[in-house]
């Protein structure tokens, strides 16, 4: 993508633009609210905006009464969201399609870290729970039951799994396991994501590989300590000297470019050392998923009235960050599955990484 396009999709991805989408997510845990769509043949979700200067018309993005040469159609509702399982509970509140061929699931959707002294500012994931939009704690058979539906009906073609943090040792890890497990008992060869802390106990990756697992994330949003004990007062107790030792073991378990963590901008980092933090990880075969942050409802970065980045930034970040990728020979779709892989909440993949 040309740099002028790269331009216009980073101010899409902060100001969002007019148009419905059936498939949104709202809360959860995560830092976006966004409408899930497909822009230019790629998984893309962007903030939908009632006042946003860019709106879709006839499947093209226009500004000013302006097309920009831009495809766009919004993600259609998933069949498997009309099922439930035999005990009544709708596969939605199971899993969730992720632009249009992500399936995606916190397993657990209670985390240890939620009082309001600890939680990280970005995050919503008992907020979907309070709503009644999701269940506490899925089983392995109930996410094997609706991954298979999401892959018959849908064309699911990879998932990601996700956990609140636990109480135990390995903060989670060693459930996701089982659901691993069963979910490619169900339907076999399908590409899985999980996503977790770094845990207590670093052998817990290799079973995370064995019980089929293609890639893992372990997200740190930042590698700025101060800003981590700003924005995530719980979460910044695990020392970034844990979150390197759990990258290296994950490299060495999955390989080069099967691992990942968000680096998210607009919480105050350094622009320059958001980037050279970045090539450290790409160094060590850690893909950087660098997301602009959109604050979520319910979120105590909405409370606080907290905007979005400055596009001119994202765009710059993003930029180097990819030509960095580009240059070691990374790329987010060669992921397998994962937040890289689909790419959506990014704009990596748009700038050619």
């Amino acid at each position: 993508m040309s740099v002028d396009g790269l331009a216009v999709r980073a101010e899409m991805a902060v100001y969002g633009v007019r148009v419905d989408a059936p498939v949104r997510r709202s809360k959860g845990a995560g830092p976006s609210d966004d409408g899930h769509l497909v822009v230019d043949g790629a998984n893309a979700t962007l903030p939908i905006v009632a006042d946003s200067p860019y709106e879709v018309k006839d499947g093209t993005v226009f500004r000013r009464g302006r097309s920009l040469g831009l495809s766009i159609e919004p993600v259609r509702r998933p069949r498997f969201y009309d099922l439930e399982t035999s005990e009544g509970i709708p596969y939605q509140q199971i899993a969730l399609l992720h632009g249009r061929d992500v399936l995606a699931t916190t397993v657990v959707q209670t985390c240890i870290r939620y009082d309001e002294s600890t939680r990280c500012r970005f995050c919503s994931i008992e907020e979907s729970l309070r709503t009644g939009a999701t269940i506490a704690a899925k089983t392995p058979a109930q996410l094997a039951e609706v991954a298979e539906a999401a892959v018959r009906l849908d064309g699911v073609t990879q998932m990601v799994m996700t956990t609140g943090t636990t109480t135990g040792k390995d903060r989670g890890a060693r459930n996701l396991v089982r659901c691993v497990r069963a979910v490619l008992q169900a339907v076999p060869g399908l590409p899985i994501q999980v996503q977790i802390e770094p845990p207590g106990d670093l052998a817990v990756l290799a079973d995370l590989r064995e019980a089929g697992a293609t890639s893992i994330g372990i997200h740190v949003e930042s590698l700025d300590d101060a800003v981590r004990r700003r924005w995530m007062p719980g979460k910044s107790t695990v020392g970034l000297a844990e979150y390197h030792a759990a990258w290296r073991e994950a490299v060495r378990v999955f390989g080069r470019n099967r691992v990942s963590t968000y680096l998210l901008v607009g919480m105050g980092e350094d622009p320059d050392e958001l980037v050279a933090g970045a090539k450290g990880l790409i160094e060590q075969g850690v893909y950087p998923f660098v997301v602009p942050l959109r604050p979520m409802a319910g979120t105590l970065a909405r409370a606080d009235g907290v905007q979005p980045p400055d596009p001119a930034v994202v765009l710059d970040v993003t930029a180097r960050v990819a030509d960095l990728l580009t240059a070691a020979g990374m790329r987010g779709a060669d992921q397998g599955a994962g937040c890289a892989a689909c790419g959506a909440c990014s704009l990596l993949s748009a700038a050619g990484a």
